[in-house]
This record gives structure tokens, sequence and C-alpha cells, in this order.
């Protein structure tokens, strides 16, 4: 079992950043692919940034050029730096490790989430 937590979400002003941080348990992080997601009330959660264990990194477009995600292997830490933000990134950012049980099997694991809330 892999635990995972976020930390950092919190109020920002438009225009603003903030950087979130993840933690996840376990040896093996250098082989975990990890992500970003994010939910807002009423809509389905959605991939805001990944890495993969390789360093291979994908954006939603809603994102790219503002946000930046990154990894510290030896910290067992994932990233996501958000700059620019807007009111529409405004929800709750979940942080996914995808693990490695064996060659063709992978299992998810998801922290509880942190709020962030652009606003004036």
């Amino acid at each position: 079992q892999v635990q995972v937590a976020e930390f950092g979400g919190g109020l920002v002003q438009p225009g603003g950043s903030l950087r979130l941080s993840c933690a996840a348990s376990g040896s093996g992080f250098s082989n975990y692919n990890m992500a970003w997601y994010r939910q807002v009330p009423d809509k389905q959660r959605e991939l805001v940034a990944s890495i993969h264990f390789g360093g291979n990194t994908v954006y939603a477009d809603s994102v790219k050029g503002r946000f930046a995600i990154s990894r510290d292997n030896a910290k067992n830490t994932l990233y996501l730096q958000m700059d620019s933000l807007k009111p529409e990134d405004t929800a709750v950012y979940y942080c996914k490790a995808n693990v490695p049980r064996s060659v063709l099997q992978w299992d998810d694991y998801w922290g509880q989430g942190t709020q962030v809330t652009v606003s004036s």
C-alpha cells in the first residue's frame, strides 16, 4: 500500500503563484508514474499534468506554459508549480501515484486532495 498526501493549497489572487507538493511512500518512488488532477463540483476529475518515471511530461492544454510538474526522487516528492493563476484554476487538486505491482500490473493511489482557490 502506498500513501499519498498533498500539501500547499490555499487562496491566491489572480495572476499569482502557488506550489503544490505531494509526498508518496515506498522505496520505489523513482519507478512510479505521478500525476496531478483537479476537480470542481459536479464535474469529472481532469488531468492537469503527469510525469513518467522516465521524466516525460504531459500537460492539459489549459495549463500549458503556466504550470510545471517536477519530481524529486530522493525526497519521494512530486511538485506542481502554478504561475499566472486564473479563477478557472480553482479546484481541489489531487495527486495520483501509478505504482508497478508487476511487469504488466499497475495500481493507482490517490491523495485526499488540497483546495486551490484563485480569487481577488
